[in-house]
Parts: C-alpha cells; structure tokens; sequence
C-alpha cells in the first residue's frame, strides 16, 4: 500500500465538473492499493499517516500531528502509485491491486480515518478527477508499507 501525503492549505477534488471533496488546512491523500495488502496493512497506514508531526509549531518546528492542529483529509484512489517503468516507455499496472479488492479496501481506510478525523472527504473509486491544492511547504511524504 502507498500513500502520499501532500501538506494542504487547500485541496478539492472535481469529477464531471462536480465537486466531490474539499478540504482546507489538512492532508490531500493518493491512496495506492496492491492484490497483496490486507486491513492490517491499512490500520498500519492509517496510524502512521494520522500520527506524523508535520505541521508546525509555534517555534516553527514540524512538531504538530493532524488532529493537534484541527486539520482535515482528503482521501483519493490513485492506482497509478503503482506504476513499474522498467520496461519501455509505456508504464504498467499490473502490481496495482484487481479493482473489486482495491475499491474495498479505499472504502476501509475512510471508514478507519472516519473514526479518528471529524472532516474527512473522498475522491470517487475509479473516475477520472481533477485535483487542485495548494501544498503547503510544500511538504510531501511518501508512506509505503513495504517500509513501515
């Protein structure tokens, strides 16, 4: 499982021209799904992603974790996290998890975040969006499970 976890001031998600999800202060979450994780791999994630300290202090120091700041999530589906490009110039998903399974499992992880976050907003499984945020740092991290 991969997640990448873009620091908002802002961020807001669109299919069809509609908006889907919008967030201020918070974190703007790709979700990437393979066949092989499970929910104790997405409890793994979710608290490691819900713990990380990287809003700032009053000292200016990343000390402050998502809820100490009231912050807020976007979550969206993101098979493409899943690429391989060693091959040729055409990418592959095949290590991206079935559709059925990956669906399943996006739908576990808000329900999980749910829990613990008030303001918690979603993508749609599968459709074509369009993202907009505003990064703010900018401060990306990357979680990746086969590293936690």
């Amino acid at each position: 499982m991969r997640f990448v976890i873009q620091r908002v001031s802002e961020s807001e998600v669109k299919a069809d021209g509609k908006t889907l999800g919008k967030i201020g202060k918070g974190f703007m979450v790709l979700i990437g799904v393979s066949d092989s994780d499970t929910r104790e791999t997405a409890d793994r994630m979710v608290k490691k992603m819900l713990g990380l300290r990287i809003f700032e202090d009053d000292n200016g120091k990343t000390n402050l974790s998502l809820d100490s700041v009231g912050g807020e999530l976007l979550l969206i589906s993101q098979f493409t996290l899943y690429a391989n490009c060693k091959k040729g110039n055409r990418p592959s998903f095949i290590e991206a998890g079935a559709p059925e399974a990956a669906s399943e499992m996006y739908e576990y992880i808000i329900r999980k975040c749910k829990e613990q976050v008030s303001a918690v907003e979603r993508g749609e499984f599968g459709a074509d969006m369009k993202v907009s945020l505003v990064n703010d740092g900018p401060f990306t991290i990357i979680l990746d499970s086969e590293n936690l």
